[in-house]
């Protein structure tokens, strides 16, 4: 078996993300396709003999309990594989607290690394219930296909995952405000602005693949979380400012923030934009897996 793996694991955009009004069994519903791009964090995965996870992390100080010891334990609670712990290398590139949803895709890249060092391949069934114990995005991740990318429409509080192909012509320019945008207090904003009555027009959820397909300009995709967060954060909102102002087909911010992407027919167009931010603001230019 396998002693050591090195895995990538991706960053998600969400084209289009409707948070629905009230709570079902403590979580919001949510309608969204979730695309993972080129930004990706590194694990190096190696077995010890102690039965537990300890991580390194290369530029974060992680609490004790973090995505990935808890995607081990329910591992081994669903599996009932306990043979051996793991050390996680965890070299982050994708921005924490940006609405990529890096900590879920580690989690979830974990998972699978762990799946090939005990020789077994989970049921559908022992998935979710993994996933369940760990949290609403890692459903996503564990969807995707073995190298780690996919693209699917998400919906319930992220655990209805259905697969559909990917688009692989986008370029994004994803621009990193200096800000860590909470999900929690962005999800209390949200409750509010429904308490004042106000609520965003979104389309129908059985038209976003149609419009995932057309022309990023003919986009009519919203995220609800985009009004809240760039009011309670100004950096967010300049954000939003700035890359529309280079001409993006279409701009947004990805989940709850703080990252704020545009899309460009081409690379060379995002390149181009990203020059023109470069001075004042933290940005890569990505494309769609």
């Amino acid at each position: 078996m396998l002693c050591e793996l090195r895995v990538s694991a991706y960053a998600k955009v969400n084209f289009g993300l409707n948070v629905l009004s009230g709570l079902k069994n403590g979580y919001h519903n949510i309608e969204s396709i979730f695309q993972t791009v080129d930004l990706y964090d590194q694990l190096v995965i190696t077995k010890q003999p102690e039965k537990i996870c300890t991580v390194n992390c290369n530029t974060l100080e992680l609490p004790e309990e973090n995505t990935l010891t808890l995607s081990y334990k329910a591992f081994c609670e669903v599996t009932g594989k306990n043979d051996f712990g793991v050390h996680v290398e965890l070299i982050k590139g994708i921005p924490s607290g940006g609405g990529l949803g890096g900590g879920s895709s580690d989690g979830a890249s974990l998972i699978k690394a762990l799946e090939k060092m005990n020789g077994i391949t989970l049921t559908e069934e022992q998935l979710c219930k993994v996933a369940s114990k760990v949290g609403s995005d890692v459903f996503f991740f564990t969807y995707c296909g073995s190298d780690g990318t996919g693209c699917a429409l998400v919906s319930g509080r992220g655990e209805i995952v259905k697969k559909v192909t990917g688009r692989k012509d986008l370029f994004l320019l994803m621009v990193f405000p200096k800000v860590s945008s909470s999900t929690k207090l962005a999800y209390s904003l949200i409750d509010k602005m429904y308490e004042r009555g106000e609520v965003l027009a979104a389309p129908s959820f059985e038209t976003y693949e149609a419009i995932y397909n057309e022309n990023p300009e003919k986009w009519t995709f919203v995220n609800t979380f985009t009004p809240v967060v760039s009011s309670e954060y100004e950096e967010i909102n300049q954000a939003l400012i700035s890359v529309r102002k280079t001409g993006a087909l279409f701009t947004d911010v990805s989940g709850s923030g703080s990252t704020v992407y545009g899309i460009f027919k081409s690379e060379q167009q995002a390149e181009r934009a990203r020059l023109l931010l470069a001075d004042k603001w933290s940005c890569k230019v990505c494309r769609t897996l």
